[in-house]
C-alpha cells in the first residue's frame, strides 16, 4: 500500500457518537474527492445475525465466549472488506465499531501492513445527552420486540461491559481523543505524515450543519402587548402562522425539531409536526429565552418608567447589560451554544434539523453561525413570517432567510 492510504479506526463506547463523526468524516471526505467508505461492524453483524439474536446486552459480554467468537468473526469480515478496498483503488477507509480494547487495536494495525491507523476516540461525558443517546439507539429495529424500558436497560448493560474490557488509546502512535458533543480535542499525538491529516483534523472541531432551519414560534398575546418574556400561547394568527410552516414544510423531511420549554415555542412545533410520524420534537431548556429577571412580563415602556438605570444601561449597551435578576445577551451565549451543540449532536447526521426558538435566542444562534459583532447581535433581525436556513460544511456555506407565505 502506498502512503497515500489511510485506516481511520473509530473507538469509543456505545452512544459515545462515533458513527455520527465516522458519517461526517466518510461525507466531507468525498466532497473533497477522496475516496473513501465506511465499514461498520453493527452492519455485518445484522447483515449475518438479523437483529433480534443481538439485541440481548449477553450477546457482548467478554465471558460469552461463543458471542465473543461471533463477534470476532464479523470484526474480521469488516477488516478484510476494508483491506480489499484500500488494496484496490480506495484512500481512506473509516472502520466504524467500539474498538476500545488494545488486542483489537493491534489486530487492526496487523491487517494493515504499510498502511497507517489513526485512532479517533470519541467520548460523551455529559450524563443528559447519553440518556438522550441510548434513547435513541433503543428505536433501532433490533429492539422492536422489546419495550423501551426493556431496550434502555439492554443497551446500558452492553455499554458496561465494553466498559469492563476499555483501555485508553494514550498508547497508540497516531490517535485523537475528542469530545464529540463540544467538538473539542482532549488529547492528541501524531507521530506520522498522515494522508489528510489536516482536513481530517479540521472536520472532527468543526460544527457540520447539513441543513438547519431556525424558525421563531408565532405571534402571541404577549407579542401583541409588548410585553418580554412570559409563557403566553399563540394568538390566532400565531397558529395561522405556524399552520403556514406546516404546509411550506409538509415535503421536507424534519425527523428533528428542537424547541424551548415554552408554550409558544412547543405549541408552534406541535402544529408543524402534526401528522408526521417521521418528525421527532425534543425540547431543550437551552432555547428558553432571555430571562428578563424584575423585567419579565413588562412592557419596554414600563421599563423605561419604573426601572430607568435598566433602561439606560440597555439603552447604551444592550448586549453586556444583565436583567436585574436574570440574564442578559452576555450571559445568554453559553447556554445557547451550548444547545446548538445539543440538538446537532442528538440529530446525528439528519439532513434537516428544524429549531423553533425565540427573538434573543435565535438572534444567538445566528450569530453562532454568522459573524456579527457583539454589539449588534442585539439587534437582528427575527420575523415571525420568515425562517433561516443555514448550511454550513466545509465545501458549501449557506445562510438564508426565506419568506413564506401566511
Amino acid at each position: 500500500m502506498t502512503r497515500k492510504k489511510l485506516c481511520i479506526v473509530m473507538v469509543g463506547l456505545p452512544a459515545a457518537g462515533k458513527s455520527t463523526m465516522a458519517a461526517k468524516l466518510e461525507h466531507c471526505l468525498a466532497e473533497e474527492c477522496v475516496s473513501v467508505r465506511l465499514f461498520n461492524n453493527g452492519d455485518v453483524r445484522r447483515e449475518m445475525l438479523g437483529d433480534s439474536d443481538t439485541s440481548q446486552a449477553l450477546f457482548y459480554s467478554p465471558d460469552n465466549k461463543e458471542a465473543v467468537s461471533q463477534r470476532e468473526h464479523i470484526a474480521l469480515i469488516n477488516l478484510e472488506r476494508a483491506r480489499n478496498f484500500l488494496g484496490d483503488k480506495g484512500e481512506v477507509a473509516i472502520l466504524d465499531a467500539t474498538n476500545v480494547s488494545a488486542k483489537r487495536r493491534r489486530k487492526i494495525k496487523e491487517f494493515f501492513p504499510g498502511c497507517p491507523a489513526f485512532f479517533v476516540e470519541c467520548r460523551n461525558d455529559d450524563p443528559e445527552l447519553l440518556e438522550a443517546s441510548i434513547e435513541r439507539k433503543a428505536l433501532l429495529p433490533e429492539f422492536a420486540h422489546l419495550t423501551p424500558a426493556q431496550a434502555v436497560e439492554s443497551f446500558k448493560e452492553r455499554i458496561r461491559y465494553y466498559q469492563s474490557i476499555s483501555q485508553p488509546v494514550t498508547d497508540e502512535e497516531n490517535f485523537v481523543v475528542i469530545d464529540t458533543l463540544n467538538n473539542r480535542i482532549l488529547d492528541e499525538r501524531v507521530q506520522a505524515v498522515l494522508p489528510h491529516y489536516k482536513l481530517v483534523r479540521d472536520l472532527l472541531v468543526s460544527d457540520w450543519v447539513r441543513g438547519l432551519y431556525l424558525v421563531r414560534h408565532g405571534e402571541t398575546a404577549f407579542n401583541l402587548e409588548m410585553r418580554i418574556g412570559g409563557d403566553s400561547d399563540l394568538t390566532r394568527k400565531g397558529i395561522k402562522q405556524a399552520q403556514a410552516l406546516a404546509r411550506h414544510f409538509s415535503d421536507v423531511d424534519l425527523p428533528y425539531v428542537f424547541t424551548s420549554n415554552k408554550i409558544r415555542s412547543i405549541r408552534t412545533a406541535k402544529v408543524i409536526c402534526e401528522g408526521r410520524a417521521d418528525c421527532r420534537r425534543r425540547p431543550l431548556s437551552e432555547f428558553d429565552e432571555i430571562d428578563a429577571g424584575m423585567c419579565e412580563s413588562m412592557t419596554y415602556d414600563e421599563i423605561a418608567r419604573t426601572m430607568p438605570k435598566v433602561h439606560a444601561a440597555r439603552t447604551r449597551d444592550k448586549y453586556n447589560t444583565i436583567y436585574p435578576g436574570g440574564e442578559g445577551y452576555v450571559t445568554l451565549k453559553e447556554r445557547v451554544e451550548r444547545g446548538v451543540k445539543k440538538a446537532l449532536y442528538l440529530s446525528g447526521n439528519a439532513r434537516n434539523v428544524m429549531i423553533v426558538g425565540h427573538q434573543a435566542v435565535n438572534r444567538m444562534i445566528l450569530s453562532h453561525f454568522l459573524y456579527r459583532r457583539t454589539e449588534d447581535v442585539p439587534y437582528i433581525y427575527i420575523p415571525q413570517d420568515r425562517f433561516f436556513h443555514i448550511v454550513s460544511t466545509p465545501s458549501r456555506k449557506l445562510f438564508e432567510l426565506v419568506k413564506f407565505p401566511c
